[in-house]
């Protein structure tokens, strides 16, 4: 059978993901509630998007909103009220709001999302945003707006890696968009320290479990839509004579419908195909299934968020969570950090150096 889900994944192994499953569940009725609550809300030449657990298929009764009035327009002072009035829709579903950094609740441009990519106009939100449009976002309503601004998004890193078009350049990965993904994980990984230098390591167990597994499944996920360009085209020919400039919207078009895909979508469909190692995939879903099980459960969430930094080495739960998020990493390095698979192949090839 062919996988193209979490779900056929399932079916094909004979796997149970009670959580995997419900977390989808809970995503479509979430996203029904607020399209209902906002729809009279969003304007021409913007777009409702949610991003986190909900855009995922992940979302528990712990999980938090994460939000944004998408602009891709001239900017006018009405939007700066559509977007309250989203915000209090949502206070009224009694969602909880999104986290204190100021990245969603509240609005983003096209304009800085597509021009400003590297260099100093890049900061860390900017970067967050665009990368997450890529990875995990997903519109509520109108899409037309989200739609343009992901397509220029991604025609600036085609349209800029060089040796992507070059037909002397066998290997058909792309590079810009490649090594975009790769300084957006790194980010992550340095603002989880800063934060919590900055908020006295408060919820850092489960920030830090979070880290370990969904935010890593989130790189893993855009490693892999680079890589189904070489994947995808096995005959060398056949690779270069799709990804030519003149052929740049079919291209545009082929990876942003892989993009389209949910993390665990894409992995799932990925591994089963190329990784050629069965029991990784299943160690790798399975510690999936009980990282969501611990967040369905709100007392086990609770606690971990409540935990302090001196309690972390006794804490059975976070020791448990921890034991989890290990066999996620085992397998994840079992497929990528080992050349006798395509995909441990290019990410040595392409994802360290």
């Amino acid at each position: 059978m062919e996988v193209r889900s979490v779900e056929d994944l399932a079916k094909q192994l004979g796997a149970n993901w009670p959580f995997i499953r419900s977390g989808r569940q809970n995503s479509r009725i979430e996203i029904s509630r607020i399209q209902e609550a906002c729809k009279a809300l969003v304007m021409p030449d913007t777009s409702l998007v949610v991003f986190g657990s909900l855009s995922r298929g992940e979302f528990t009764d712990g999980s938090d909103i994460d939000w944004t009035l998408l602009v891709d327009g001239i900017t006018i002072p009405q939007h700066l009220t559509v977007a309250r009035q989203i915000s209090d829709a949502l206070a009224k579903l009694e969602a909880k709001p999104p986290g204190r950094t100021n990245t969603f609740g509240n609005m983003a441009s096209s304009h800085t999302l597509i021009h400003c990519i590297g260099g100093e106009d890049d900061t860390n939100t900017n970067t967050t945003r665009r990368s997450l449009l890529l990875l995990e976002a997903r519109p509520v309503g109108d899409d037309a707006a989200f739609n343009r601004v992901r397509n220029n998004i991604l025609k600036r890193y085609l349209e800029e890696d060089l040796g992507l078009w070059r037909p002397s350049t066998i290997q058909k990965v792309p590079h810009f968009l490649l090594n975009d993904f790769a300084r957006y994980w790194r980010t992550m990984a340095v603002d989880f320290a800063d934060k919590q230098h900055d908020r006295f390591h408060e919820g850092f167990a489960l920030r830090n479990i979070k880290l370990r597994l969904s935010r890593k499944l989130l790189y893993v996920s855009g490693l892999l839509a680079c890589f189904r360009c070489q994947l995808d085209y096995p005959d060398d020919q056949e690779r270069i004579d799709f990804f030519r400039r003149d052929n740049s919207v079919e291209v545009a078009s082929y990876l942003l419908g892989l993009l389209d895909k949910t993390p665990l979508d894409m992995a799932a469909e990925t591994l089963s195909r190329f990784a050629g190692k069965p029991e990784s995939v299943v160690q790798l879903f399975n510690a999936y299934e009980d990282f969501l099980g611990v967040l369905s459960d709100q007392s086990k969430r609770k606690h971990l968020e409540n935990l302090t930094p001196d309690q972390l080495e006794s804490d059975p739960l976070y020791a448990e969570a921890r034991e989890i998020s290990h066999g996620f990493r085992d397998a994840v390095h079992s497929i990528f950090l080992n050349s006798d698979n395509p995909i441990g192949e290019l990410t040595i090839r392409y994802g360290v150096f």
